[in-house]
């Protein structure tokens, strides 16, 4: 055989290879099948002007809820809030003003949470940022770790009165794959001794796990749920800060194989709304299924969840 011929036989054969991997992945994404009504219900998602964020509050619009985009970029967010209440005909669409890496923000936030609504449902505490240089922010906090985890976890701290006098009410952490290459380093948390922005990042996905099992144990005997879950690899902006010989190779694979942002934002939904989730608390899913087995192991260690937690409390200033 001529080696034309065996190289465009070599050539098909992956190319065949090639779209079924495709295909093979691309049918193991999991979708929210839930038909769950939200009419009279109240959601808050953070980072909702794009993204998972925005098609998160896309579709508990669509559902009837009433949705509050709590983002920094303002412009953007009244852009999101247009294109969906043109979509869905629902008008109860609210834009609040929320930066996660300013616990002034947050407490602003909250305070005009608290005067304006008198019920909360969901709470998907899904903004978080990658790729950032170094920044310490006015509260001494670095500004990935502080947006990641120590916003939201102020955030929901300040909202779980109004969550559980809500109730049935649940809460949504966003964390990622990335968790399994994370480490909570006490001594480090705040940047104090070294900075490096995939560490940064890895460890702020490990903590939402952590905070999403011991904020569940605190909440047991409750009626407010707190799950966590990897979203799946997403064709996202949380790209945007990355350098470009990182970002165009990872954007080019990305076409193929990663989740689009309305596949991507299945899992956050599922959590939200579904029925198989009643009573399942302090979990992580990928794929809306548990998958506790695919997380860190050191996240199951109820003592560094709790030690966390007390950091953090003071970090954000939560107690004195």
């Amino acid at each position: 055989m001529d080696p034309v011929t065996l190289w465009c036989i070599g050539f098909t054969v992956t190319l065949l290879l090639f779209i079924v991997a495709i295909i093979y992945v691309r049918l193991n994404f999991g979708r929210c099948l839930s038909k769950a009504d939200l009419s009279g219900k109240t959601a808050i998602v953070t980072g909702a002007n794009t993204g998972i964020g925005y098609y998160t509050a896309l579709d508990f619009a669509t559902r009837n809820a009433r949705v509050i985009l709590a983002c920094r970029n303002i412009k953007k967010a009244v852009e999101a809030q247009k294109r969906i209440i043109e979509e869905t005909d629902n008008e109860e669409i609210i834009v609040k003003e929320l930066d996660l890496s300013s616990m002034k923000s947050v407490r602003n936030f909250v305070r005009e949470i608290l005067d304006e609504e008198p019920e909360l449902h969901i709470l998907v505490n899904n903004a978080g940022v990658l790729g950032m240089p170094k920044i310490i922010t006015e509260d001494g906090l670095e500004s990935m770790f502080a947006t990641n985890h120590f916003g939201p976890f102020l955030l929901t701290n300040l909202l779980l009165d109004l969550l559980k006098y809500s109730a049935p009410s649940r809460i949504v952490n966003v964390s990622s794959l990335v968790n399994t290459m994370g480490r909570i380093e006490f001594d480090n948390l705040r940047a104090e001794k070294y900075f490096n922005y995939h560490r940064i990042y890895f460890d702020s996905k490990l903590a939402n796990i952590f905070f999403t099992r011991e904020l569940a144990r605190r909440l047991e005997g409750s009626d407010v749920l707190v799950n966590c879950l990897h979203p799946g690899t997403i064709q996202t902006e949380l790209l945007r800060n990355l350098p470009s010989i990182f970002r165009w190779p990872i954007t080019l694979i990305g076409k193929f194989f990663f989740k689009n942002c309305d596949e991507g934002a299945q899992t956050s939904i599922y959590c939200a709304v579904s029925e198989e989730v009643e009573g399942i608390s302090g979990k992580y899913f990928v794929d809306c299924a548990l998958a506790d087995h695919a997380a860190n192991k050191i996240s199951q260690d109820p003592g560094i969840a709790k030690k966390l937690w007390e950091i953090s409390e003071k970090y954000t200033g939560l107690v004195a």
